[in-house]
């Protein structure tokens, strides 16, 4: 959850982690329930890494890099898409169509957004930042996965200041459900 460095570099290890997962997932067998598991954890690292980066980095793609409102609210319907999809895999089970329509989509979707930001705005955010604004950014990008929710809740507003007001209170309930239903342990 908290890999250290700038914001680029912070942002950049949370995508491996995903496609790590994502990998996982799709070596097991269809059927097979640890991708049940794998799902929730993908799930929860998502949902904490959209919520940082809405917090955070599309905030200062606004005030940094030219164009930069445009950028951001693509990345941010980018997000929406994949939360619903997050949502809709949430009820599904291994071995059950829902669950291999919706993982497929999720990949496809997850790894259009990270090209997307790798290739596109990583590098325009480097160009229009100091080495300091970026560290500040990593960290606090770090400080929002901690209190993030866990879950996905696609009706939930998704630019600040709406955001940074309500993301740590769902966190709150969203981690309080997963210790008692054990979910991502």
């Amino acid at each position: 959850m908290g890999h250290g460095g700038n914001v680029i570099e912070e942002l950049t290890a949370d995508h491996r982690e995903a496609e790590s997962l994502f990998d996982r997932i799709q070596e097991l067998p269809t059927d097979d329930a640890q991708r049940r598991e794998l799902a929730d954890e993908v799930t929860i690292e998502l949902v904490r890494h959209s919520v940082a980066e809405e917090q955070y980095l599309y905030p200062a793609v606004r005030e940094h890099v030219d164009g930069g409102a445009e950028l951001a609210d693509k990345e941010i319907e980018d997000h929406a898409h994949v939360e619903q999809l997050l949502k809709d895999l949430e009820g599904a089970q291994p071995g059950q169509p829902a669950f291999e329509e919706n993982m497929t989509r999720l990949v496809q979707a997850v790894t259009d957004h990270i090209q997307d930001e790798e290739g596109r705005l990583f590098p325009l955010l480097e160009d229009a930042c100091s080495a300091e604004q970026l560290n500040e950014l990593g960290e606090k990008v770090r400080q929002a996965k901690k209190t993030a929710p866990t879950r996905p809740h696609p009706s939930a507003p998704n630019t600040p200041p709406a955001n940074k007001l309500l993301a740590p209170g769902a966190g709150m309930v969203d981690r309080a459900r997963d210790l008692l239903t054990g979910r991502g342990h």
